[in-house]
């Protein structure tokens, strides 16, 4: 080993030359031998070089760690990178040439804004994770899972990620306001139920989840399919309630209406239930005034209806006899023949017995008003045509009276007045026989659906109209006699003017008759053969009932056998049988 000694001004005597210097003249002064210093100075220079090795090794493990630290830097700020979903390379240090000091200088300012970078991200991950797992919570009915913090995945950060959550948070707040908008609904549907039930809407809300009252706020309530459901539930229940109260309170109000009809009730009595008939012909939906299908409300309708059906059974006589007359005016209007008097005979008989329940006589009595409805509803269209050809028949027997009035075109007070009547019933009298015809062509085709004669006021419709036909024909034949007399009268007073010469004209024959009054009801004093065959078919049948009827509607035509003078009529067949009357 060179040992130099030159003067270093820096480091002053204390050199390693000057030393060594030192140390020879120490060595002369001894007198130490050139072996023993060659020793001395071996060993000095090993001792110099173990500092050196050990300085070398200190250096190099420095220099180790120091590139392990760029190493993990330079692996932590890739792996920040992909977790925050940079891809930029803008924060990656362009030179990563230079000392490894100068590396490590340049990236730790880059790592450390990552990190804030990391954290505030973390947090915004956190808010979003709790919304989500809060919401989560809530539609699943479990508060609790919102208790403890969100899981964090810290290998992704990005804002892909990041914009995932977000998306699914909006999501599910659009679903939690469509859950609380649902919820509001049935709970405003339930209130109305409610009110219109007379139930108390508190606990029937709170009692599918507390939350629902009134007092908390909205988004407070409960969302959870747990609740929906059993609103849902709540609600189908309710309107079920609904609907069968509502019909249980119409089936109510019937009974009233029905029972007041029949006992006459005052309408003040009948006001006191408006609150119960208002209802009786409305729809579900239509049914919303609070407290109208309260059970209080029912309840009060079924103890007026029992005790109007108690009062009824007091009145059944009077009741009965009310139903028999409706029944009565039933088949006086359909001209159907009945004995009222033993009809209420019978009835006395039932009720003073007591073998009847008053319920099953007046359901019974119902039964006979419905068919007999049902009969004269099909009776009705022959029942018009007849009342057409009686109308017929009166303008004809009017227009034979007018006829053999020799004075009916004096220029008299009314004149014009029966001109245009009689050219309206002539118009009307050619229209009876095609009338007769349909109408003998629609009472066979009844009789035969129905398997019975048709009787009009008792007597068989084809009956009275084949009589009508007989007596039309006999009626031309006596008009045919009638015309031929007039001739050979005629004849003879020609010739007795053609012997005797002229003179005035004789009376007229006492077979032309006058105007007036036609015996015993027929036409020129032909008998009213239908009044006769009523007569004798019926008896002495009391004309009571039919006081209700117009007088001018008789069992009857007035005349039927009148014939107009223009009316070459045809003529109804009477050789058929003639069914017997019901």
């Amino acid at each position: 080993m060179a040992v130099t000694e030159a003067h270093n001004p820096l480091v002053g005597e204390n050199t390693c030359g000057s030393l060594l210097k030192k140390l020879q003249e120490i060595w002369d002064e001894v007198g130490e031998s050139d072996e023993q210093r060659d020793k001395m100075l071996l060993q000095l220079e090993q001792e110099c070089l173990d500092v050196y090795r050990r300085k070398v090794e200190q250096a190099a493990t420095s220099r180790a760690q120091l590139l392990q630290a760029l190493s993990d830097a330079k692996l932590e700020l890739s792996s920040l990178l992909s977790a925050l979903g940079e891809k930029s390379s803008a924060l990656v240090p362009e030179s990563t040439s230079g000392t490894i000091k100068e590396q490590l200088a340049a990236i730790a300012p880059i790592l450390e804004q990552l990190w804030e970078q990391k954290e505030e991200r973390i947090k915004e991950f956190s808010d979003v994770q709790s919304q989500i797992q809060k919401i989560c919570g809530e539609i699943a009915g479990n508060l609790s899972l919102s208790d403890n913090p969100p899981a964090i995945n810290q290998s992704d950060l990005s804002l892909k990620k990041l914009d995932e959550y977000q998306s699914e948070l909006q999501e599910l707040q659009k679903e939690k306001s469509e859950r609380l908008h649902k919820v509001l609904e049935f709970v405003s549907t339930v209130h109305d139920l409610c009110a219109v039930l007379g139930m108390d809407f508190f606990s029937t809300v709170t009692e599918v989840h507390p939350s629902l009252d009134d007092s908390t706020g909205v988004q407070s309530k409960s969302i959870s399919n747990d609740t929906l459901a059993r609103l849902a539930k709540t609600v189908l229940t309710l309107k079920e309630d609904k609907k069968q109260r509502l019909q249980k309170l119409q089936e109510l109000a019937s009974q009233l209406t029905d029972l007041w009809n029949l006992m006459d009730t005052h309408p003040e009595e009948r006001r006191l239930f408006d609150h119960v008939t208002c209802n009786m012909s409305a729809s579900v939906d239509e049914v919303n005034v609070p407290g109208s299908l309260a059970l209080d409300l029912i309840e009060q309708a079924e103890v007026e209806v029992e005790r109007l059906d108690q009062l009824k059974a007091s009145r059944m006589k009077e009741i009965a006899f009310k139903k028999q007359a409706e029944l009565e005016e039933i088949f006086a209007r359909a001209h159907v023949e009945i004995d009222p008097e033993a009809a209420r005979e019978k009835i006395m008989e039932m009720i003073d017995s007591g073998n009847v329940e008053p319920a099953e006589l007046l359901a019974d009595m119902d039964n006979q008003i419905a068919k007999a409805k049902e009969e004269a509803l099909s009776r009705r269209d022959i029942l018009d045509k007849v009342e057409k050809w009686m109308s017929a028949c009166e303008e004809e027997s009017w227009l034979e009276d007018y006829n053999r009035d020799e004075n009916r075109y004096n220029a008299s007070r009314g004149a014009h007045l029966n001109l245009k009547r009689a050219e309206k019933a002539r118009i009307l009298v050619n229209k009876i026989p095609a009338l007769v015809d349909t109408l003998v062509a629609k009472t066979r085709a009844w009789e035969e659906d129905h398997d019975m004669s048709f009787a009009y006021d008792g007597v068989p419709l084809l009956a009275m109209l084949d009589e009508y036909a007989m007596l039309r024909h006999e009626r031309e034949e006596e008009r045919r006699r009638m015309r031929d007399q007039k001739k050979y009268h005629e004849q003879q007073s020609t010739e007795q003017d053609s012997v005797f010469g002229s003179r005035p004209s004789p009376a007229r024959p006492v077979s032309a008759k006058k105007g007036g009054p036609r015996a015993n009801g027929g036409a020129n004093g032909t008998p009213n053969r239908r009044l006769s065959l009523n007569t004798h078919q019926n008896g002495s049948r009391s004309i009571s009932k039919d006081s209700k009827r117009d007088n001018h509607r008789l069992s009857a035509p007035v005349n039927y056998v009148a014939i107009s003078k223009e009316d070459g009529a045809s003529l109804v067949s009477g050789t058929e049988p003639i069914p017997a009357s019901p």
